[in-house]
């Protein structure tokens, strides 16, 4: 058995090729300062600010000649400077006693009063008011806190009643009287009615739930150094994990008038992840709840009618895979007797009208594209505005398009027609829309526009990099190749370093991240990826890949996912690499590496597990090696339940003996989002099967390992390993 143990304090370096000079302490040095590329970066994609009340929006833009602030009138597509910059600085200066740059204006917290005439602001924890047109500047006393006071009895819509929990039971009280009564007498310590009441609009009922509680398993995190005292510190949290026991909720309706609870039947709501009121109707008929079965294969809306306590479901969403619950959408219209559903259920999410009458569903958007999210239902103009992305052949598939749509599906109108990844702010009233629109390799354009449209009203600004092309910097380049069927296409993003050289051969390494809740291939443009760039920047071509088992593209593609998690779209992976090397000649695939975080972390060490034919070594942080280790609705989201044996099959634990290629284990004693347990496993199992691999467990680090030091030793594992080259001193 051979095991190094890295500790701080090693060495960093970087090597290259035959023929290409060793790369010193100060490639290294020079790799820790790229993020400064973004101050040669003008003209950023605007990020507005709408002002309440009006048509106006301000934004700050980063400029050659400093920063400045800019006020649009969006109904005349005028912009103009909101202040004086130049006395505002100098009166903030002077009552600071520092000197303020004018073309920095240090300002947190911004926002126009009095029809303009006023901004305010804060700078350093003080609040400042100036007055634009007398240029006068005024500090702000900050208000004295006071604590808010929890209001732990909810008062009826007619101001008649007040409801509460006490000793875990349902009591109302009277406010004309002054009278209480008490409306349930069965909750108990473990079983007790939640303070979670809805009133009917009508003030006769209120519904609740009863919840019957379990004990949730809690994991230790040693803090092994705390900066408080010499001796380690053990603290216990919640975390709960796949196949645990979870609470049950279950909806109680009690009729005020009656002074007793209305009997629901619920026993076909026992298997359940979690059930939650969703609300009354306005007529006070019934109300709402949703219910999300254990193991997330089938996803209900029910309707309670008031009078008899007799469930009605409205919403019996299926699938022999999963539900992607949490990005569920659902709009009730005409007081709950129609709503706008987000479903898969045609093999791409789109929008249904749902009638609550009858079952019955029409389906609104079709094809083979995604509807990302719903931006906007006007039941007015009878219009929605969605995100969509897919819908334009020829483009990348992720890229994001704003739509409007008619209630009954017609008059489908693109928003946002230019190519690249688009992002909108509409004003309040949806009236104007400020869009951002870029690609990995195309900066980025502001426009102002027509939110009924589209059509641009004005041009805010557009990207200005030539600074940094001028310094030898490489525009990232969005590729596409088929993936493992031979027909899908998977897209990534190739880094290159600076000043890069097409005769060199370059080894390939992929920062991975395949986890199921969405695709995770940025789609704006960037100067500087703070886990790529200076990686690439020390001689290597870094690529980042969404393959199959990930979101937003079909069911099927994301259903590559389900039970699988070790997959994680390797065959795509690595068919997108070999098909970029086909096409680039400096591309090395016998040198390829791979490193991830928490998902990815899993990901990276299973490439040396399930294809190590290819990928030659991995830096694996945070992982979640073992999904039965891991937080529960992440892993039975994907993996299922009850646990199986997909759990095991999937598990770098018990497939740790398949190990081959180096490999970099990182991972923080006080993870609260990975339990730390999980990489010691790991390890444990790579021991027993006699492996060599290398280990950095950190103290007093949580989840979020990118410090320069962990950065540092991944940059140094790859440089040893895919370049053969010993690290100098740091």
């Amino acid at each position: 058995m051979k095991k190094r143990i890295l500790v701080a304090g090693a060495a960093i370096c970087l090597l290259s090729n035959e023929g290409v000079a060793q790369i010193s302490k100060s490639d290294y040095e020079r790799v820790d300062t790229l993020s400064r590329l973004n101050g040669y970066f003008y003209n950023k994609a605007v990020k507005p600010t709408w002002i309440e009340g009006t048509s106006r929006f301000w934004y700050l833009n980063h400029e050659r000649s400093g920063d400045k602030y800019y006020l649009v009138d969006a109904t005349k597509g005028v912009k103009q400077h909101p202040f004086n910059a130049d006395s505002l600085a100098a009166k903030l200066g002077k009552a600071t006693g520092s000197t303020i740059n004018p073309s920095k204006l240090p300002f947190t917290q911004i926002s126009f009063l009095d029809n303009l005439k006023k901004v305010s602001f804060e700078h350093n924890g003080s609040k400042w008011l100036f007055d634009v047109t007398t240029n006068k500047l005024e500090q702000i006393p900050n208000p004295v806190s006071v604590a808010d006071k929890k209001e732990e009895r909810v008062t009826s819509p007619d101001g008649c009643w007040q409801a509460y929990i006490s000793d875990f039971n349902l009591f109302v009280y009277n406010l004309k009287d002054k009278k209480e009564i008490r409306l349930s007498y069965d909750g108990v310590s473990n079983s007790y009615y939640s303070t979670e009441l809805i009133w009917s609009p009508d003030s006769k009922k209120i519904a609740t739930t009863k919840v019957k509680d379990v004990t949730e398993r809690k994991i230790p995190l040693i803090e092994s150094s705390p900066s408080s005292q010499r001796q380690p510190i053990l603290k216990w949290i919640d975390y709960a994990k796949p196949g645990d026991a979870l609470p049950l909720y279950t909806p109680a309706l009690f009729d005020i008038e009656k002074k007793k609870q209305v009997a629901i039947n619920t026993d076909a709501y026992t298997n359940q992840y979690y059930l939650s009121l969703t609300g009354w109707r306005k007529d006070s008929r019934a109300f709402t709840f949703e219910y999300n079965q254990r193991g997330h294969q089938v996803y209900q809306v029910a309707e309670v009618e008031a009078a008899t306590g007799k469930i009605r479901t409205l919403v019996n969403e299926q699938s022999n895979t999963f539900i992607e619950y949490y990005k569920n959408f659902r709009y009730d219209i005409n007081d709950g007797k129609e709503m706008f559903w987000l479903s898969e259920r045609d093999g791409w999410k789109h929008l249904y009208r749902i009638d609550c009458t009858t079952g019955r569903a029409k389906q609104i958007t079709k094809g083979e594209w995604v509807v990302r999210e719903v931006e906007n239902v006007d039941e007015e103009r009878q219009q929605i505005i969605f995100k969509a992305s897919g819908m334009n052949k020829g483009e990348d598939p992720y890229n994001i398009h704003y739509y409007s749509v008619k209630f009954d599906g017609s008059s489908l109108t693109c928003l946002t027609p230019e190519k690249g990844n688009h992002t909108a702010t509409f004003s309040k009233d949806y009236r104007y829309f400020v869009d951002a629109y870029s690609k990995p390799d195309t900066i980025p354009v502001s426009v102002l526009r027509d939110g009924a449209t589209g059509a641009i009203i004005t041009k805010l600004e557009a990207g200005d990099i030539s600074d940094i092309v001028a310094k030898g910097w490489q525009t990232p380049e969005a590729f596409s190749a088929k993936g493992r069927d031979g027909k899908t296409d998977i897209w990534g993003t190739i880094l290159r370093p600076t000043n890069f050289d097409p005769k060199r051969l370059y080894p390939v390494v992929e920062m991975i991240y395949a986890g199921p809740h969405d695709s995770h291939v940025p789609k704006d443009f960037m100067i500087y990826h703070h886990l790529c760039s200076r990686l690439s920047d020390l001689g290597f071509i870094v690529v980042l890949i969404d393959g199959m088992g990930t979101g937003n593209r079909s069911k099927a593609f994301h259903d590559v996912c389900w039970k699988n998690l070790k997959d994680a779209g390797f065959p795509d992976r690595i068919a997108w690499i070999k098909a970029a090397a086909a096409k680039y000649s400096y591309m090395d695939t016998s040198r390829v590496g791979i490193y991830g975080w928490s998902a990815g972390g899993q990901n990276a060490m299973a490439a040396l597990l399930f294809h190590n034919n290819f990928y030659k070594a991995a830096v694996s942080l945070c992982g979640c090696h073992d999904n039965r280790m891991d937080k529960i609705w992440w892993n039975e989201q994907w993996m299922g339940y009850p646990i199986d044996e997909s759990y095991s099959a999937c598990s770098n634990v018990d497939n740790a003996w398949r190990l081959k290629g180096k490999l970099l284990l990182i991972n923080g004693e006080l993870d609260n989002n990975v339990d730390p347990a999980s990489t010691l496993q790991v390890v444990s199992a790579l021991i027993k099967a006699n492996k060599d691999f290398e280990q950095l467990y950190l103290p007093g680090f949580s989840h979020n390992l990118g410090a320069p030091f962990v950065m540092h030793k991944i940059h140094d594992f790859f440089v040893k390993t895919l370049q053969k080259q010993n690290v100098p001193e740091w």
